[in-house]
């Protein structure tokens, strides 16, 4: 999957315009472990684009950094206020207090739109656990170096309540609920961490020397 995005990025003219180039974005220095402790935010199944980042949002452009800011106000805008009392971003702020977000199954799917995982970093995610995701999401967040998607073969969103203190432990493939001391086994970022640490294709890239620098 990596080797393809790397293709595309070569084969990219140099004038189009992408919202992956983004003001800010997971950034880990070299040596650094892959781990990430915080309150976490429960969703479930079939979470899709329009409720990580409603389309009326979409205007806002992610390389200007207030409206970067104002994006990330908006994450998670589109949940249900029936099923989700507690808001992802409270009103009047810019960031959460939920670095953490655990998913069902196939979280990300609906509209290819990168402003999603763009959105969730925006507003101080680091981290994405779920069953599985929609593979363009999945995509996305790599390319946009915004959030970390990871896989577990647990259903954590029945084990996992929203503001639970959690670890979750990338070198160790391991997700830790502080509540109650249980462990949580999960999949290899592989490939996908070190695109990601980068910050983004494009900076994992100009990196590995792909992309010629001025």
């Amino acid at each position: 999957m990596l080797a393809a995005q790397k293709r595309a990025l070569v084969a990219q003219r140099p004038g189009r315009q992408s919202c992956v180039r983004v003001c800010a974005k997971v950034s880990k220095k070299d040596g650094e472990p892959r781990v990430i402790r915080g309150k976490c935010f429960v969703t479930k199944d079939n979470i899709d684009t329009d409720q990580i980042i409603p389309a009326e949002y979409l205007t806002l452009v992610p390389s200007k950094p207030d409206e970067y800011e104002k994006l990330g106000s908006y994450a998670l805008i589109g949940l249900p206020d029936d099923l989700y009392t507690t808001r992802y971003v409270k009103d009047g702020q810019m960031k959460t207090e939920y670095p953490i977000i655990i998913g069902g199954q196939n979280f990300g799917c609906g509209s290819s739109r990168e402003h999603a995982p763009v959105a969730l970093g925006a507003a101080g995610a680091k981290v994405c656990v779920a069953e599985s995701y929609a593979r363009i999401f999945f995509r996305n967040c790599i390319a946009t170096g915004e959030l970390y998607p990871c896989e577990t073969t647990v259903r954590l969103c029945d084990e996992l309540q929203t503001g639970s203190e959690v670890t979750v432990d990338m070198d160790k493939n391991v997700l830790t609920d502080h509540s109650t001391g249980k462990t949580y086994q999960l999949q290899e970022i592989g490939e996908a961490g070190p695109v990601i640490d980068a910050g983004g294709i494009f900076e994992y890239a100009r990196r590995q020397g792909m992309i010629k620098t001025a």
